[in-house]
């Protein structure tokens, strides 16, 4: 029996839990990318499918809406993957678990990928209704946007003749979204020597951390545990001597990492100066980010003797260099609007490979020049430690636009329709409207979407209720737009 039959509005919920039964993780795109072209096919839609698995299905307008300009619907079709550590899941094949819980819907274990499901299931419910009054619709859905955009940096705009859009990958009722940050991955390549060692060997864990999406969330002073663990191993050279063999923490760039573990041998006879530390430090940080982020743990377990390939000492001490000197957190506030992040940086992977130490920083900000120079410090740090460093993914801001009659008749229909004002807001986080608005000369955009808490975690959950408004709202919206 299906988890969300019961739930309204129906067909967006039926939609949803069918995208939940495909397993469609970034990178993982084309099971979902067909599945979507099956439905144009299905309901005698056009429809275009390129090499990335974007996909855009297109509409009629219905009677008495043929005049009106052409709308386009956006959203993503890829989700984070994050799980629980004690989870078996495998995100290459396996669907999701859904639970309803009352008000709230999410996945056992797991990330829900209402980032951005709810979307999808929003457009295929949109085109699969016989009753909406609404223009001409251009519904596009693009691959693989939590890592770096990527569908639509390579998506072909010439198939879209709409210049007007409404982007669902918002995640705050009663907001819409008219601008947004700008940004980049950072790649540092750092090589590391090693030599043979011998000790009792100890398995340091950073965990319990709070996490969250490193651009909506980066302002909660919720902390990395990729940070706290160069701090803990700094601070573990001026208590013993120890040889560091293994280090990794985090597995997106665009979400703050709550795990971080390292392998390390040590004397037997210092083995309970680092069981001290770790206590000291665990307070030390709990104290720090009281608030918001208190239940963070360091847990030292003992592995026995070992023998284990470990980092050279000078080696060792560049890796500790380099995440001690690591930029991570909101760098500046926005001047001109209040409480609004303007560049932050998230080291979200940190891997210690054999012969080299990886870390992918997410860099954000609304000013371009000041991404660059975010950009260029982690470079310089990087090279100055003899490593090497490149970018991808680069996205351009969102710019607001002064003039925006689609976002003027929305905030006319949610005062309507709810007799009261609709918070027009611009966000730290990255959508892919900055590429959209950078080539589509004219285009008007605006973007909004129910409730979602935790996002990019396993305690993701999607607001039922919340949907259900937006979705009223959304189609009152269409409705209103005539001219």
């Amino acid at each position: 029996m299906p988890v969300l039959e019961n739930y309204e509005p129906k067909k967006v919920f039926h939609y949803f839990e069918e995208i939940c039964a495909i397993p469609h993780g970034s990178g993982n795109t084309k099971q979902i990318s067909d599945y979507l072209v099956k439905f144009a096919k299905d309901h005698d839609f056009d429809y275009v499918q390129d090499d990335m698995n974007n996909v855009v299905i297109y509409k009629p307008a219905t009677p008495g809406y043929e005049k009106a300009p052409v709308l386009i619907l956006q959203g993503h079709m890829d989700m984070v993957c994050e799980k629980r550590p004690e989870v078996e899941h495998d995100f290459t094949k396996d669907g999701l678990n859904l639970r309803a819980d009352g008000d709230f819907l999410s996945a056992e274990g797991t990330t829900l990928g209402g980032d951005d499901g709810i979307a999808v299931a929003y457009g295929l419910a949109i085109l699969d209704s016989t009753d909406l009054p609404h223009p001409a619709l251009e519904v596009l859905f693009t691959a693989d946007e939590e890592i770096g955009l990527l569908g639509a940096d390579g998506f072909d705009c010439s198939v879209l003749k709409g210049r007007r859009m409404i982007n669902l990958d918002s995640e705050n009722e009663g907001s819409l979204w008219v601008s947004c940050a700008g940004g980049v991955s950072g790649n540092s390549y750092l090589p590391v020597q090693r030599v043979d060692a011998s000790g009792e060997k100890l398995s340091v864990k950073i965990c319990g951390l709070t996490g969250g999406h490193s651009g909506a969330e980066i302002d909660k002073n919720r902390a990395s545990a990729n940070i706290l663990m160069g701090q803990f191993l700094y601070e573990l050279g001026a208590v013993c001597g120890y040889a560091l063999a293994e280090l990794e923490g985090g597995q997106k760039d665009n979400a703050i990492p709550r795990e971080c573990q390292a392998s390390i041998l040590v004397l037997p006879e210092e083995v309970s100066a680092v069981s001290s530390l770790a206590e000291k430090m665990q307070k030390d940080f709990r104290d720090e980010y009281t608030g918001s982020d208190e239940n963070i743990t360091i847990q030292a377990t003992k592995e026995g003797e070992a023998d284990a390939s470990v980092l050279h000492p000078t080696s060792q001490e560049k890796v500790i260099f380099y995440l001690m000197n690591l930029p991570f957190g909101v760098k500046k506030m926005s001047g001109t609007i209040e409480g609004l992040v303007e560049t932050s940086c998230n080291p979200g992977i940190l891997k210690l490979y054999g012969d080299e130490l990886f870390v992918q920083t997410s860099i954000r900000s609304a000013v371009g020049t000041a991404k660059e120079a975010l950009s260029h410090k982690i470079q310089y740090l990087t090279e100055f430690l003899g490593g090497e460093y490149d970018t991808e993914g680069d996205y351009p801001a969102w710019e607001y636009r002064k003039d925006s009659p689609l976002r003027d008749k929305m905030v006319e229909v949610y005062r309507d329709l709810y007799g009261k004002e609709l918070k027009v807001v611009a966000i730290h986080a990255g959508l892919e409207c900055g590429l959209f608005y950078e080539r589509m000369e004219g285009l008007d955009c605006t973007s909004l979407g129910p409730d979602i808490l935790d996002i990019h975690t396993s305690e993701e959950r999607l607001d039922m209720g919340s949907v259900k408004r937006v979705w009223e709202y959304l189609i009152e919206v269409l409705k209103n737009l005539k001219d």
